[in-house]
């Protein structure tokens, strides 16, 4: 019986000396509070787009025959460039005919204004032989009746040179409609038809495939959705960046552009607004192609320098834990924050400048009044074999 009792004595002492033991400091992550620059920045909620600031998918206005394909995709093109003609060749002769109707109505003018001014110098000289007494009335009132007579039909045939020009006017728009020209210059993004085949113009209400499809690559912008929240704040002319998928590795720089005049309202999606970005110029590396995804951070207010944390060191209630006075210990600090994004903020009370704040958050062990180890990550890597 005695055994038994020193035993449980024995047992009972090792149990309260295990937990009455120093409990072991947790290791932690800190870091310090720095100066440096703070962003308030606004995103998109759903993937933005490449576009280009002129795109034209272009059709004939009338149906027939593709008698000459003169782009193929990939082609750049200058502006008024033919890219695509109908068969034509009736519309081509009858301006031929127009043109030549011009000439005989140019030629028929010039002979008739010639006889005008030539009465018109015999008006004069019979108006002097009458003063001499030397002409009949009669005669100087046939002769500047025969002037007046060729005035009129010099006149005449000025009109009938801009009736002329006008119908060769009408049938080069006729002849216009059998051709595809470019608006603008760009490059060709896609061709639809091929010569010989029947090209037939899209009717209302029914969208058909384009002739050309032509791209003004010189000019590229972001089009992205924005909460409607956060887009009462945008202004164009603010600064932004822009990331791709395509270039993971690259930000882009550009501006605000455009902010859309109303909210979309789809079904089951958030009410967004749209807002265009136009990019600054890019390096001589990089080409963009219309419809890559992009997201975009619009800048709408900056600190360069400033006290700031890291973004992940905030708890709840605007605290962050930091290191007593001790240097063991972590204690929690009430903070007065500004501007804020993902990766910093700013501190504009409860912090000086290189006071150490915990942030490695994930150790649930790591509450205030917690006895703590700060790890040098640099020092650890240091001395890993």
């Amino acid at each position: 019986m005695k055994k038994l009792l020193i035993s449980a004595a024995v047992v009972v002492a090792v149990v309260a000396a295990f937990i009455l033991r120093p409990a072991k400091p947790i290791e932690v992550r800190m870091a310090k509070t720095s100066q440096g620059l703070v962003e308030a920045l606004v995103s998109n909620t759903r993937s933005g787009t490449i576009k280009a600031c002129q795109r034209s998918r272009l059709s004939l206005a009338l149906g027939g025959q593709v008698n000459h394909l003169y782009v193929d995709q990939g082609d750049k093109v200058e502006s008024g460039t033919l890219l695509l003609e109908l068969w034509n060749d009736d519309l081509k002769a009858a301006l031929e005919q127009s043109n030549a109707q011009v000439r005989m109505a140019e030629l028929n003018k010039a002979s008739a204004c010639r006889q005008a001014q030539a009465d018109q110098r015999e008006v004069k000289r019979q108006r002097e032989l009458f003063n001499k007494n030397l002409s009949s009335p009669e005669q100087l009132d046939r002769t500047e009746t025969s002037a007046e007579i060729t005035r009129l039909s010099c006149q005449q045939n000025e009109a009938q040179v801009q009736n002329a020009k006008a119908n060769v006017a009408v049938q080069q728009a006729r002849l216009a409609q059998t051709q595809l020209r470019a608006p603008f210059a760009g490059i060709v993004a896609e061709v639809n038809g091929e010569v010989g085949e029947y090209a037939t113009p899209s009717p209302p209400g029914v969208a058909t495939p384009p002739a050309i499809d032509l791209i003004d690559d010189r000019c590229l912008y972001v089009r992205a959705p924005i909460d409607e929240v956060d887009a009462s704040i945008i202004r164009v002319g603010m600064a932004a960046r822009v990331t791709l998928d395509a270039f993971r590795d690259q930000a882009f720089t550009g501006k605000v552009s455009r902010i859309a005049p109303y909210v979309e309202d789809k079904e089951k999606q958030a009410r967004t607004v749209n807002v265009d970005v136009t990019l600054d110029a890019l390096p001589d590396d990089v080409q963009l192609l219309v419809g890559y995804s992009a997201d975009i951070e619009v800048i709408t207010a900056a600190n360069p320098q400033t006290l700031r944390i890291p973004s992940e060191a905030l708890l709840e209630g605007n605290h962050v834990l930091t290191l007593a006075d001790d240097g063991k210990t972590l204690q929690k600090k009430a903070l007065t924050l500004g501007l804020s994004n993902w990766t910093w903020t700013e501190v504009s009370a409860g912090l000086t400048a290189e006071q150490p704040i915990l942030v490695s958050l994930d150790n649930p062990a790591a509450v205030e009044g917690a006895e703590v180890t700060v790890i040098d990550d640099d020092k650890r890597q240091a001395d890993q074999p």
